[in-house]
């Protein structure tokens, strides 16, 4: 089997690629073009991987990647996936996020709509919740750029499904996290924060709305349910989530508590990490993908946090060094 990952570099591409190369996989990673390149959450497996250059904003490289990967599943992770940037990049945001996700469809459509697809959807679609917990067939309410465009690009799969017959298939993915995470992230942020401060770096962190509540797990645990998906003749739409919610706050003292400190005498509140319209309230219900699947998350919540802290104290400590 041959597979092509959009945004490998990124935490859900790496561990995607890990899993396919377990599982005897041709692996084929896009890459856009940079002046200085960050392989680092790959480099391990550089060496068992193919790399192409291409960009979602490039219908023609796109073309020219399935021409020579000739693959049989595409996974497109590639994205503008920091919320906050898409109030500051609406635009950018949606030429990737939107139009990108219509770009790569457009390329299977014209060599080898055999070819099976998985849409990287967000919790971010349903926004202002219209029912708790959210399943496949919950209305979607965004609540920033990030989230209208990723509206998009989830009808849009479903068009190119119902319309091409593609074996296309989104996966509405809660939020997942792992020591992989980029730094920009809410999750990371703590337990970044939370190394620091107990390795005396640090005597503060700045934090936005601690009572957002969200539904989160592991990464690697849901690129396992990416996978899954594509194995079906009958593609369709899945929720992926763990079914327990968790504040901020709670992430927060589950952190700080894991090395013996208390979040109230480090953590402080700055409105310039509010925004602008807030998502209140995540729960995800994951019935079908643990039917139809056999889906199940592995790692809990708690094992999740642990997990990020101890990463953050290895890496600081050794930069210490």
């Amino acid at each position: 089997m041959r597979a092509v990952i959009t945004g490998i570099t990124g935490q859900d591409g790496s561990y995607l690629a890990e899993l396919l190369l377990e599982k005897g996989y041709d692996v084929y990673g896009v890459v856009r073009r940079a002046s200085t390149e960050s392989f680092e959450r790959i480099e391990h497996i550089r060496d068992k991987i193919n790399l192409l250059q291409a960009d979602l904003l490039d219908q023609l490289s796109l073309v020219n990647v399935l021409e020579e990967a000739k693959p049989d599943e595409i996974y497109n992770l590639a994205a503008q996936s920091f919320v906050p940037t898409s109030w500051t990049q609406p635009l950018l945001t949606g030429e990737f996020d939107a139009l990108g996700v219509t770009r790569l469809l457009e390329a299977i459509r014209l060599l080898d709509k055999k070819i099976h697809f998985y849409q990287a959807s967000s919790s971010e679609m349903f926004g202002k919740v219209q029912e708790v917990p959210q399943t496949e067939n919950t209305p979607f309410y965004p609540r920033s750029p990030y989230g209208v465009a990723k509206v998009y690009g989830h009808f849009i799969t479903v068009n190119y499904r119902e319309s091409y017959n593609i074996p296309a298939t989104s996966g509405i993915l809660f939020n997942h996290e792992s020591p992989r995470r980029g730094l920009e992230f809410v999750t990371r942020k703590i337990t970044d924060g939370v190394a620091r401060i107990k390795l005396g770096l640090t005597d503060k962190l700045a934090l936005g709305n601690l009572d957002a509540e969200r539904d989160w797990g592991y990464a690697g645990d849901y690129v396992r349910a990416m996978w899954l998906m594509l194995q079906r003749d009958d593609p369709t739409d899945y929720v992926i989530a763990t079914g327990k919610s968790h504040s901020v706050k709670d992430f927060v003292e589950t952190a700080f508590g894991y090395v013996d400190l208390d979040y109230h005498d480090y953590v402080v509140t700055d409105p310039r990490f509010v925004r602008p319209a807030e998502v209140d309230h995540l729960l995800g219900d994951a019935s079908r993908a643990k039917k139809e699947l056999g889906w199940e998350p592995e790692v809990s919540f708690e094992k999740l946090v642990q997990m990020m802290v101890n990463s953050d104290l290895e890496k600081l400590s050794e930069s210490k060094k």
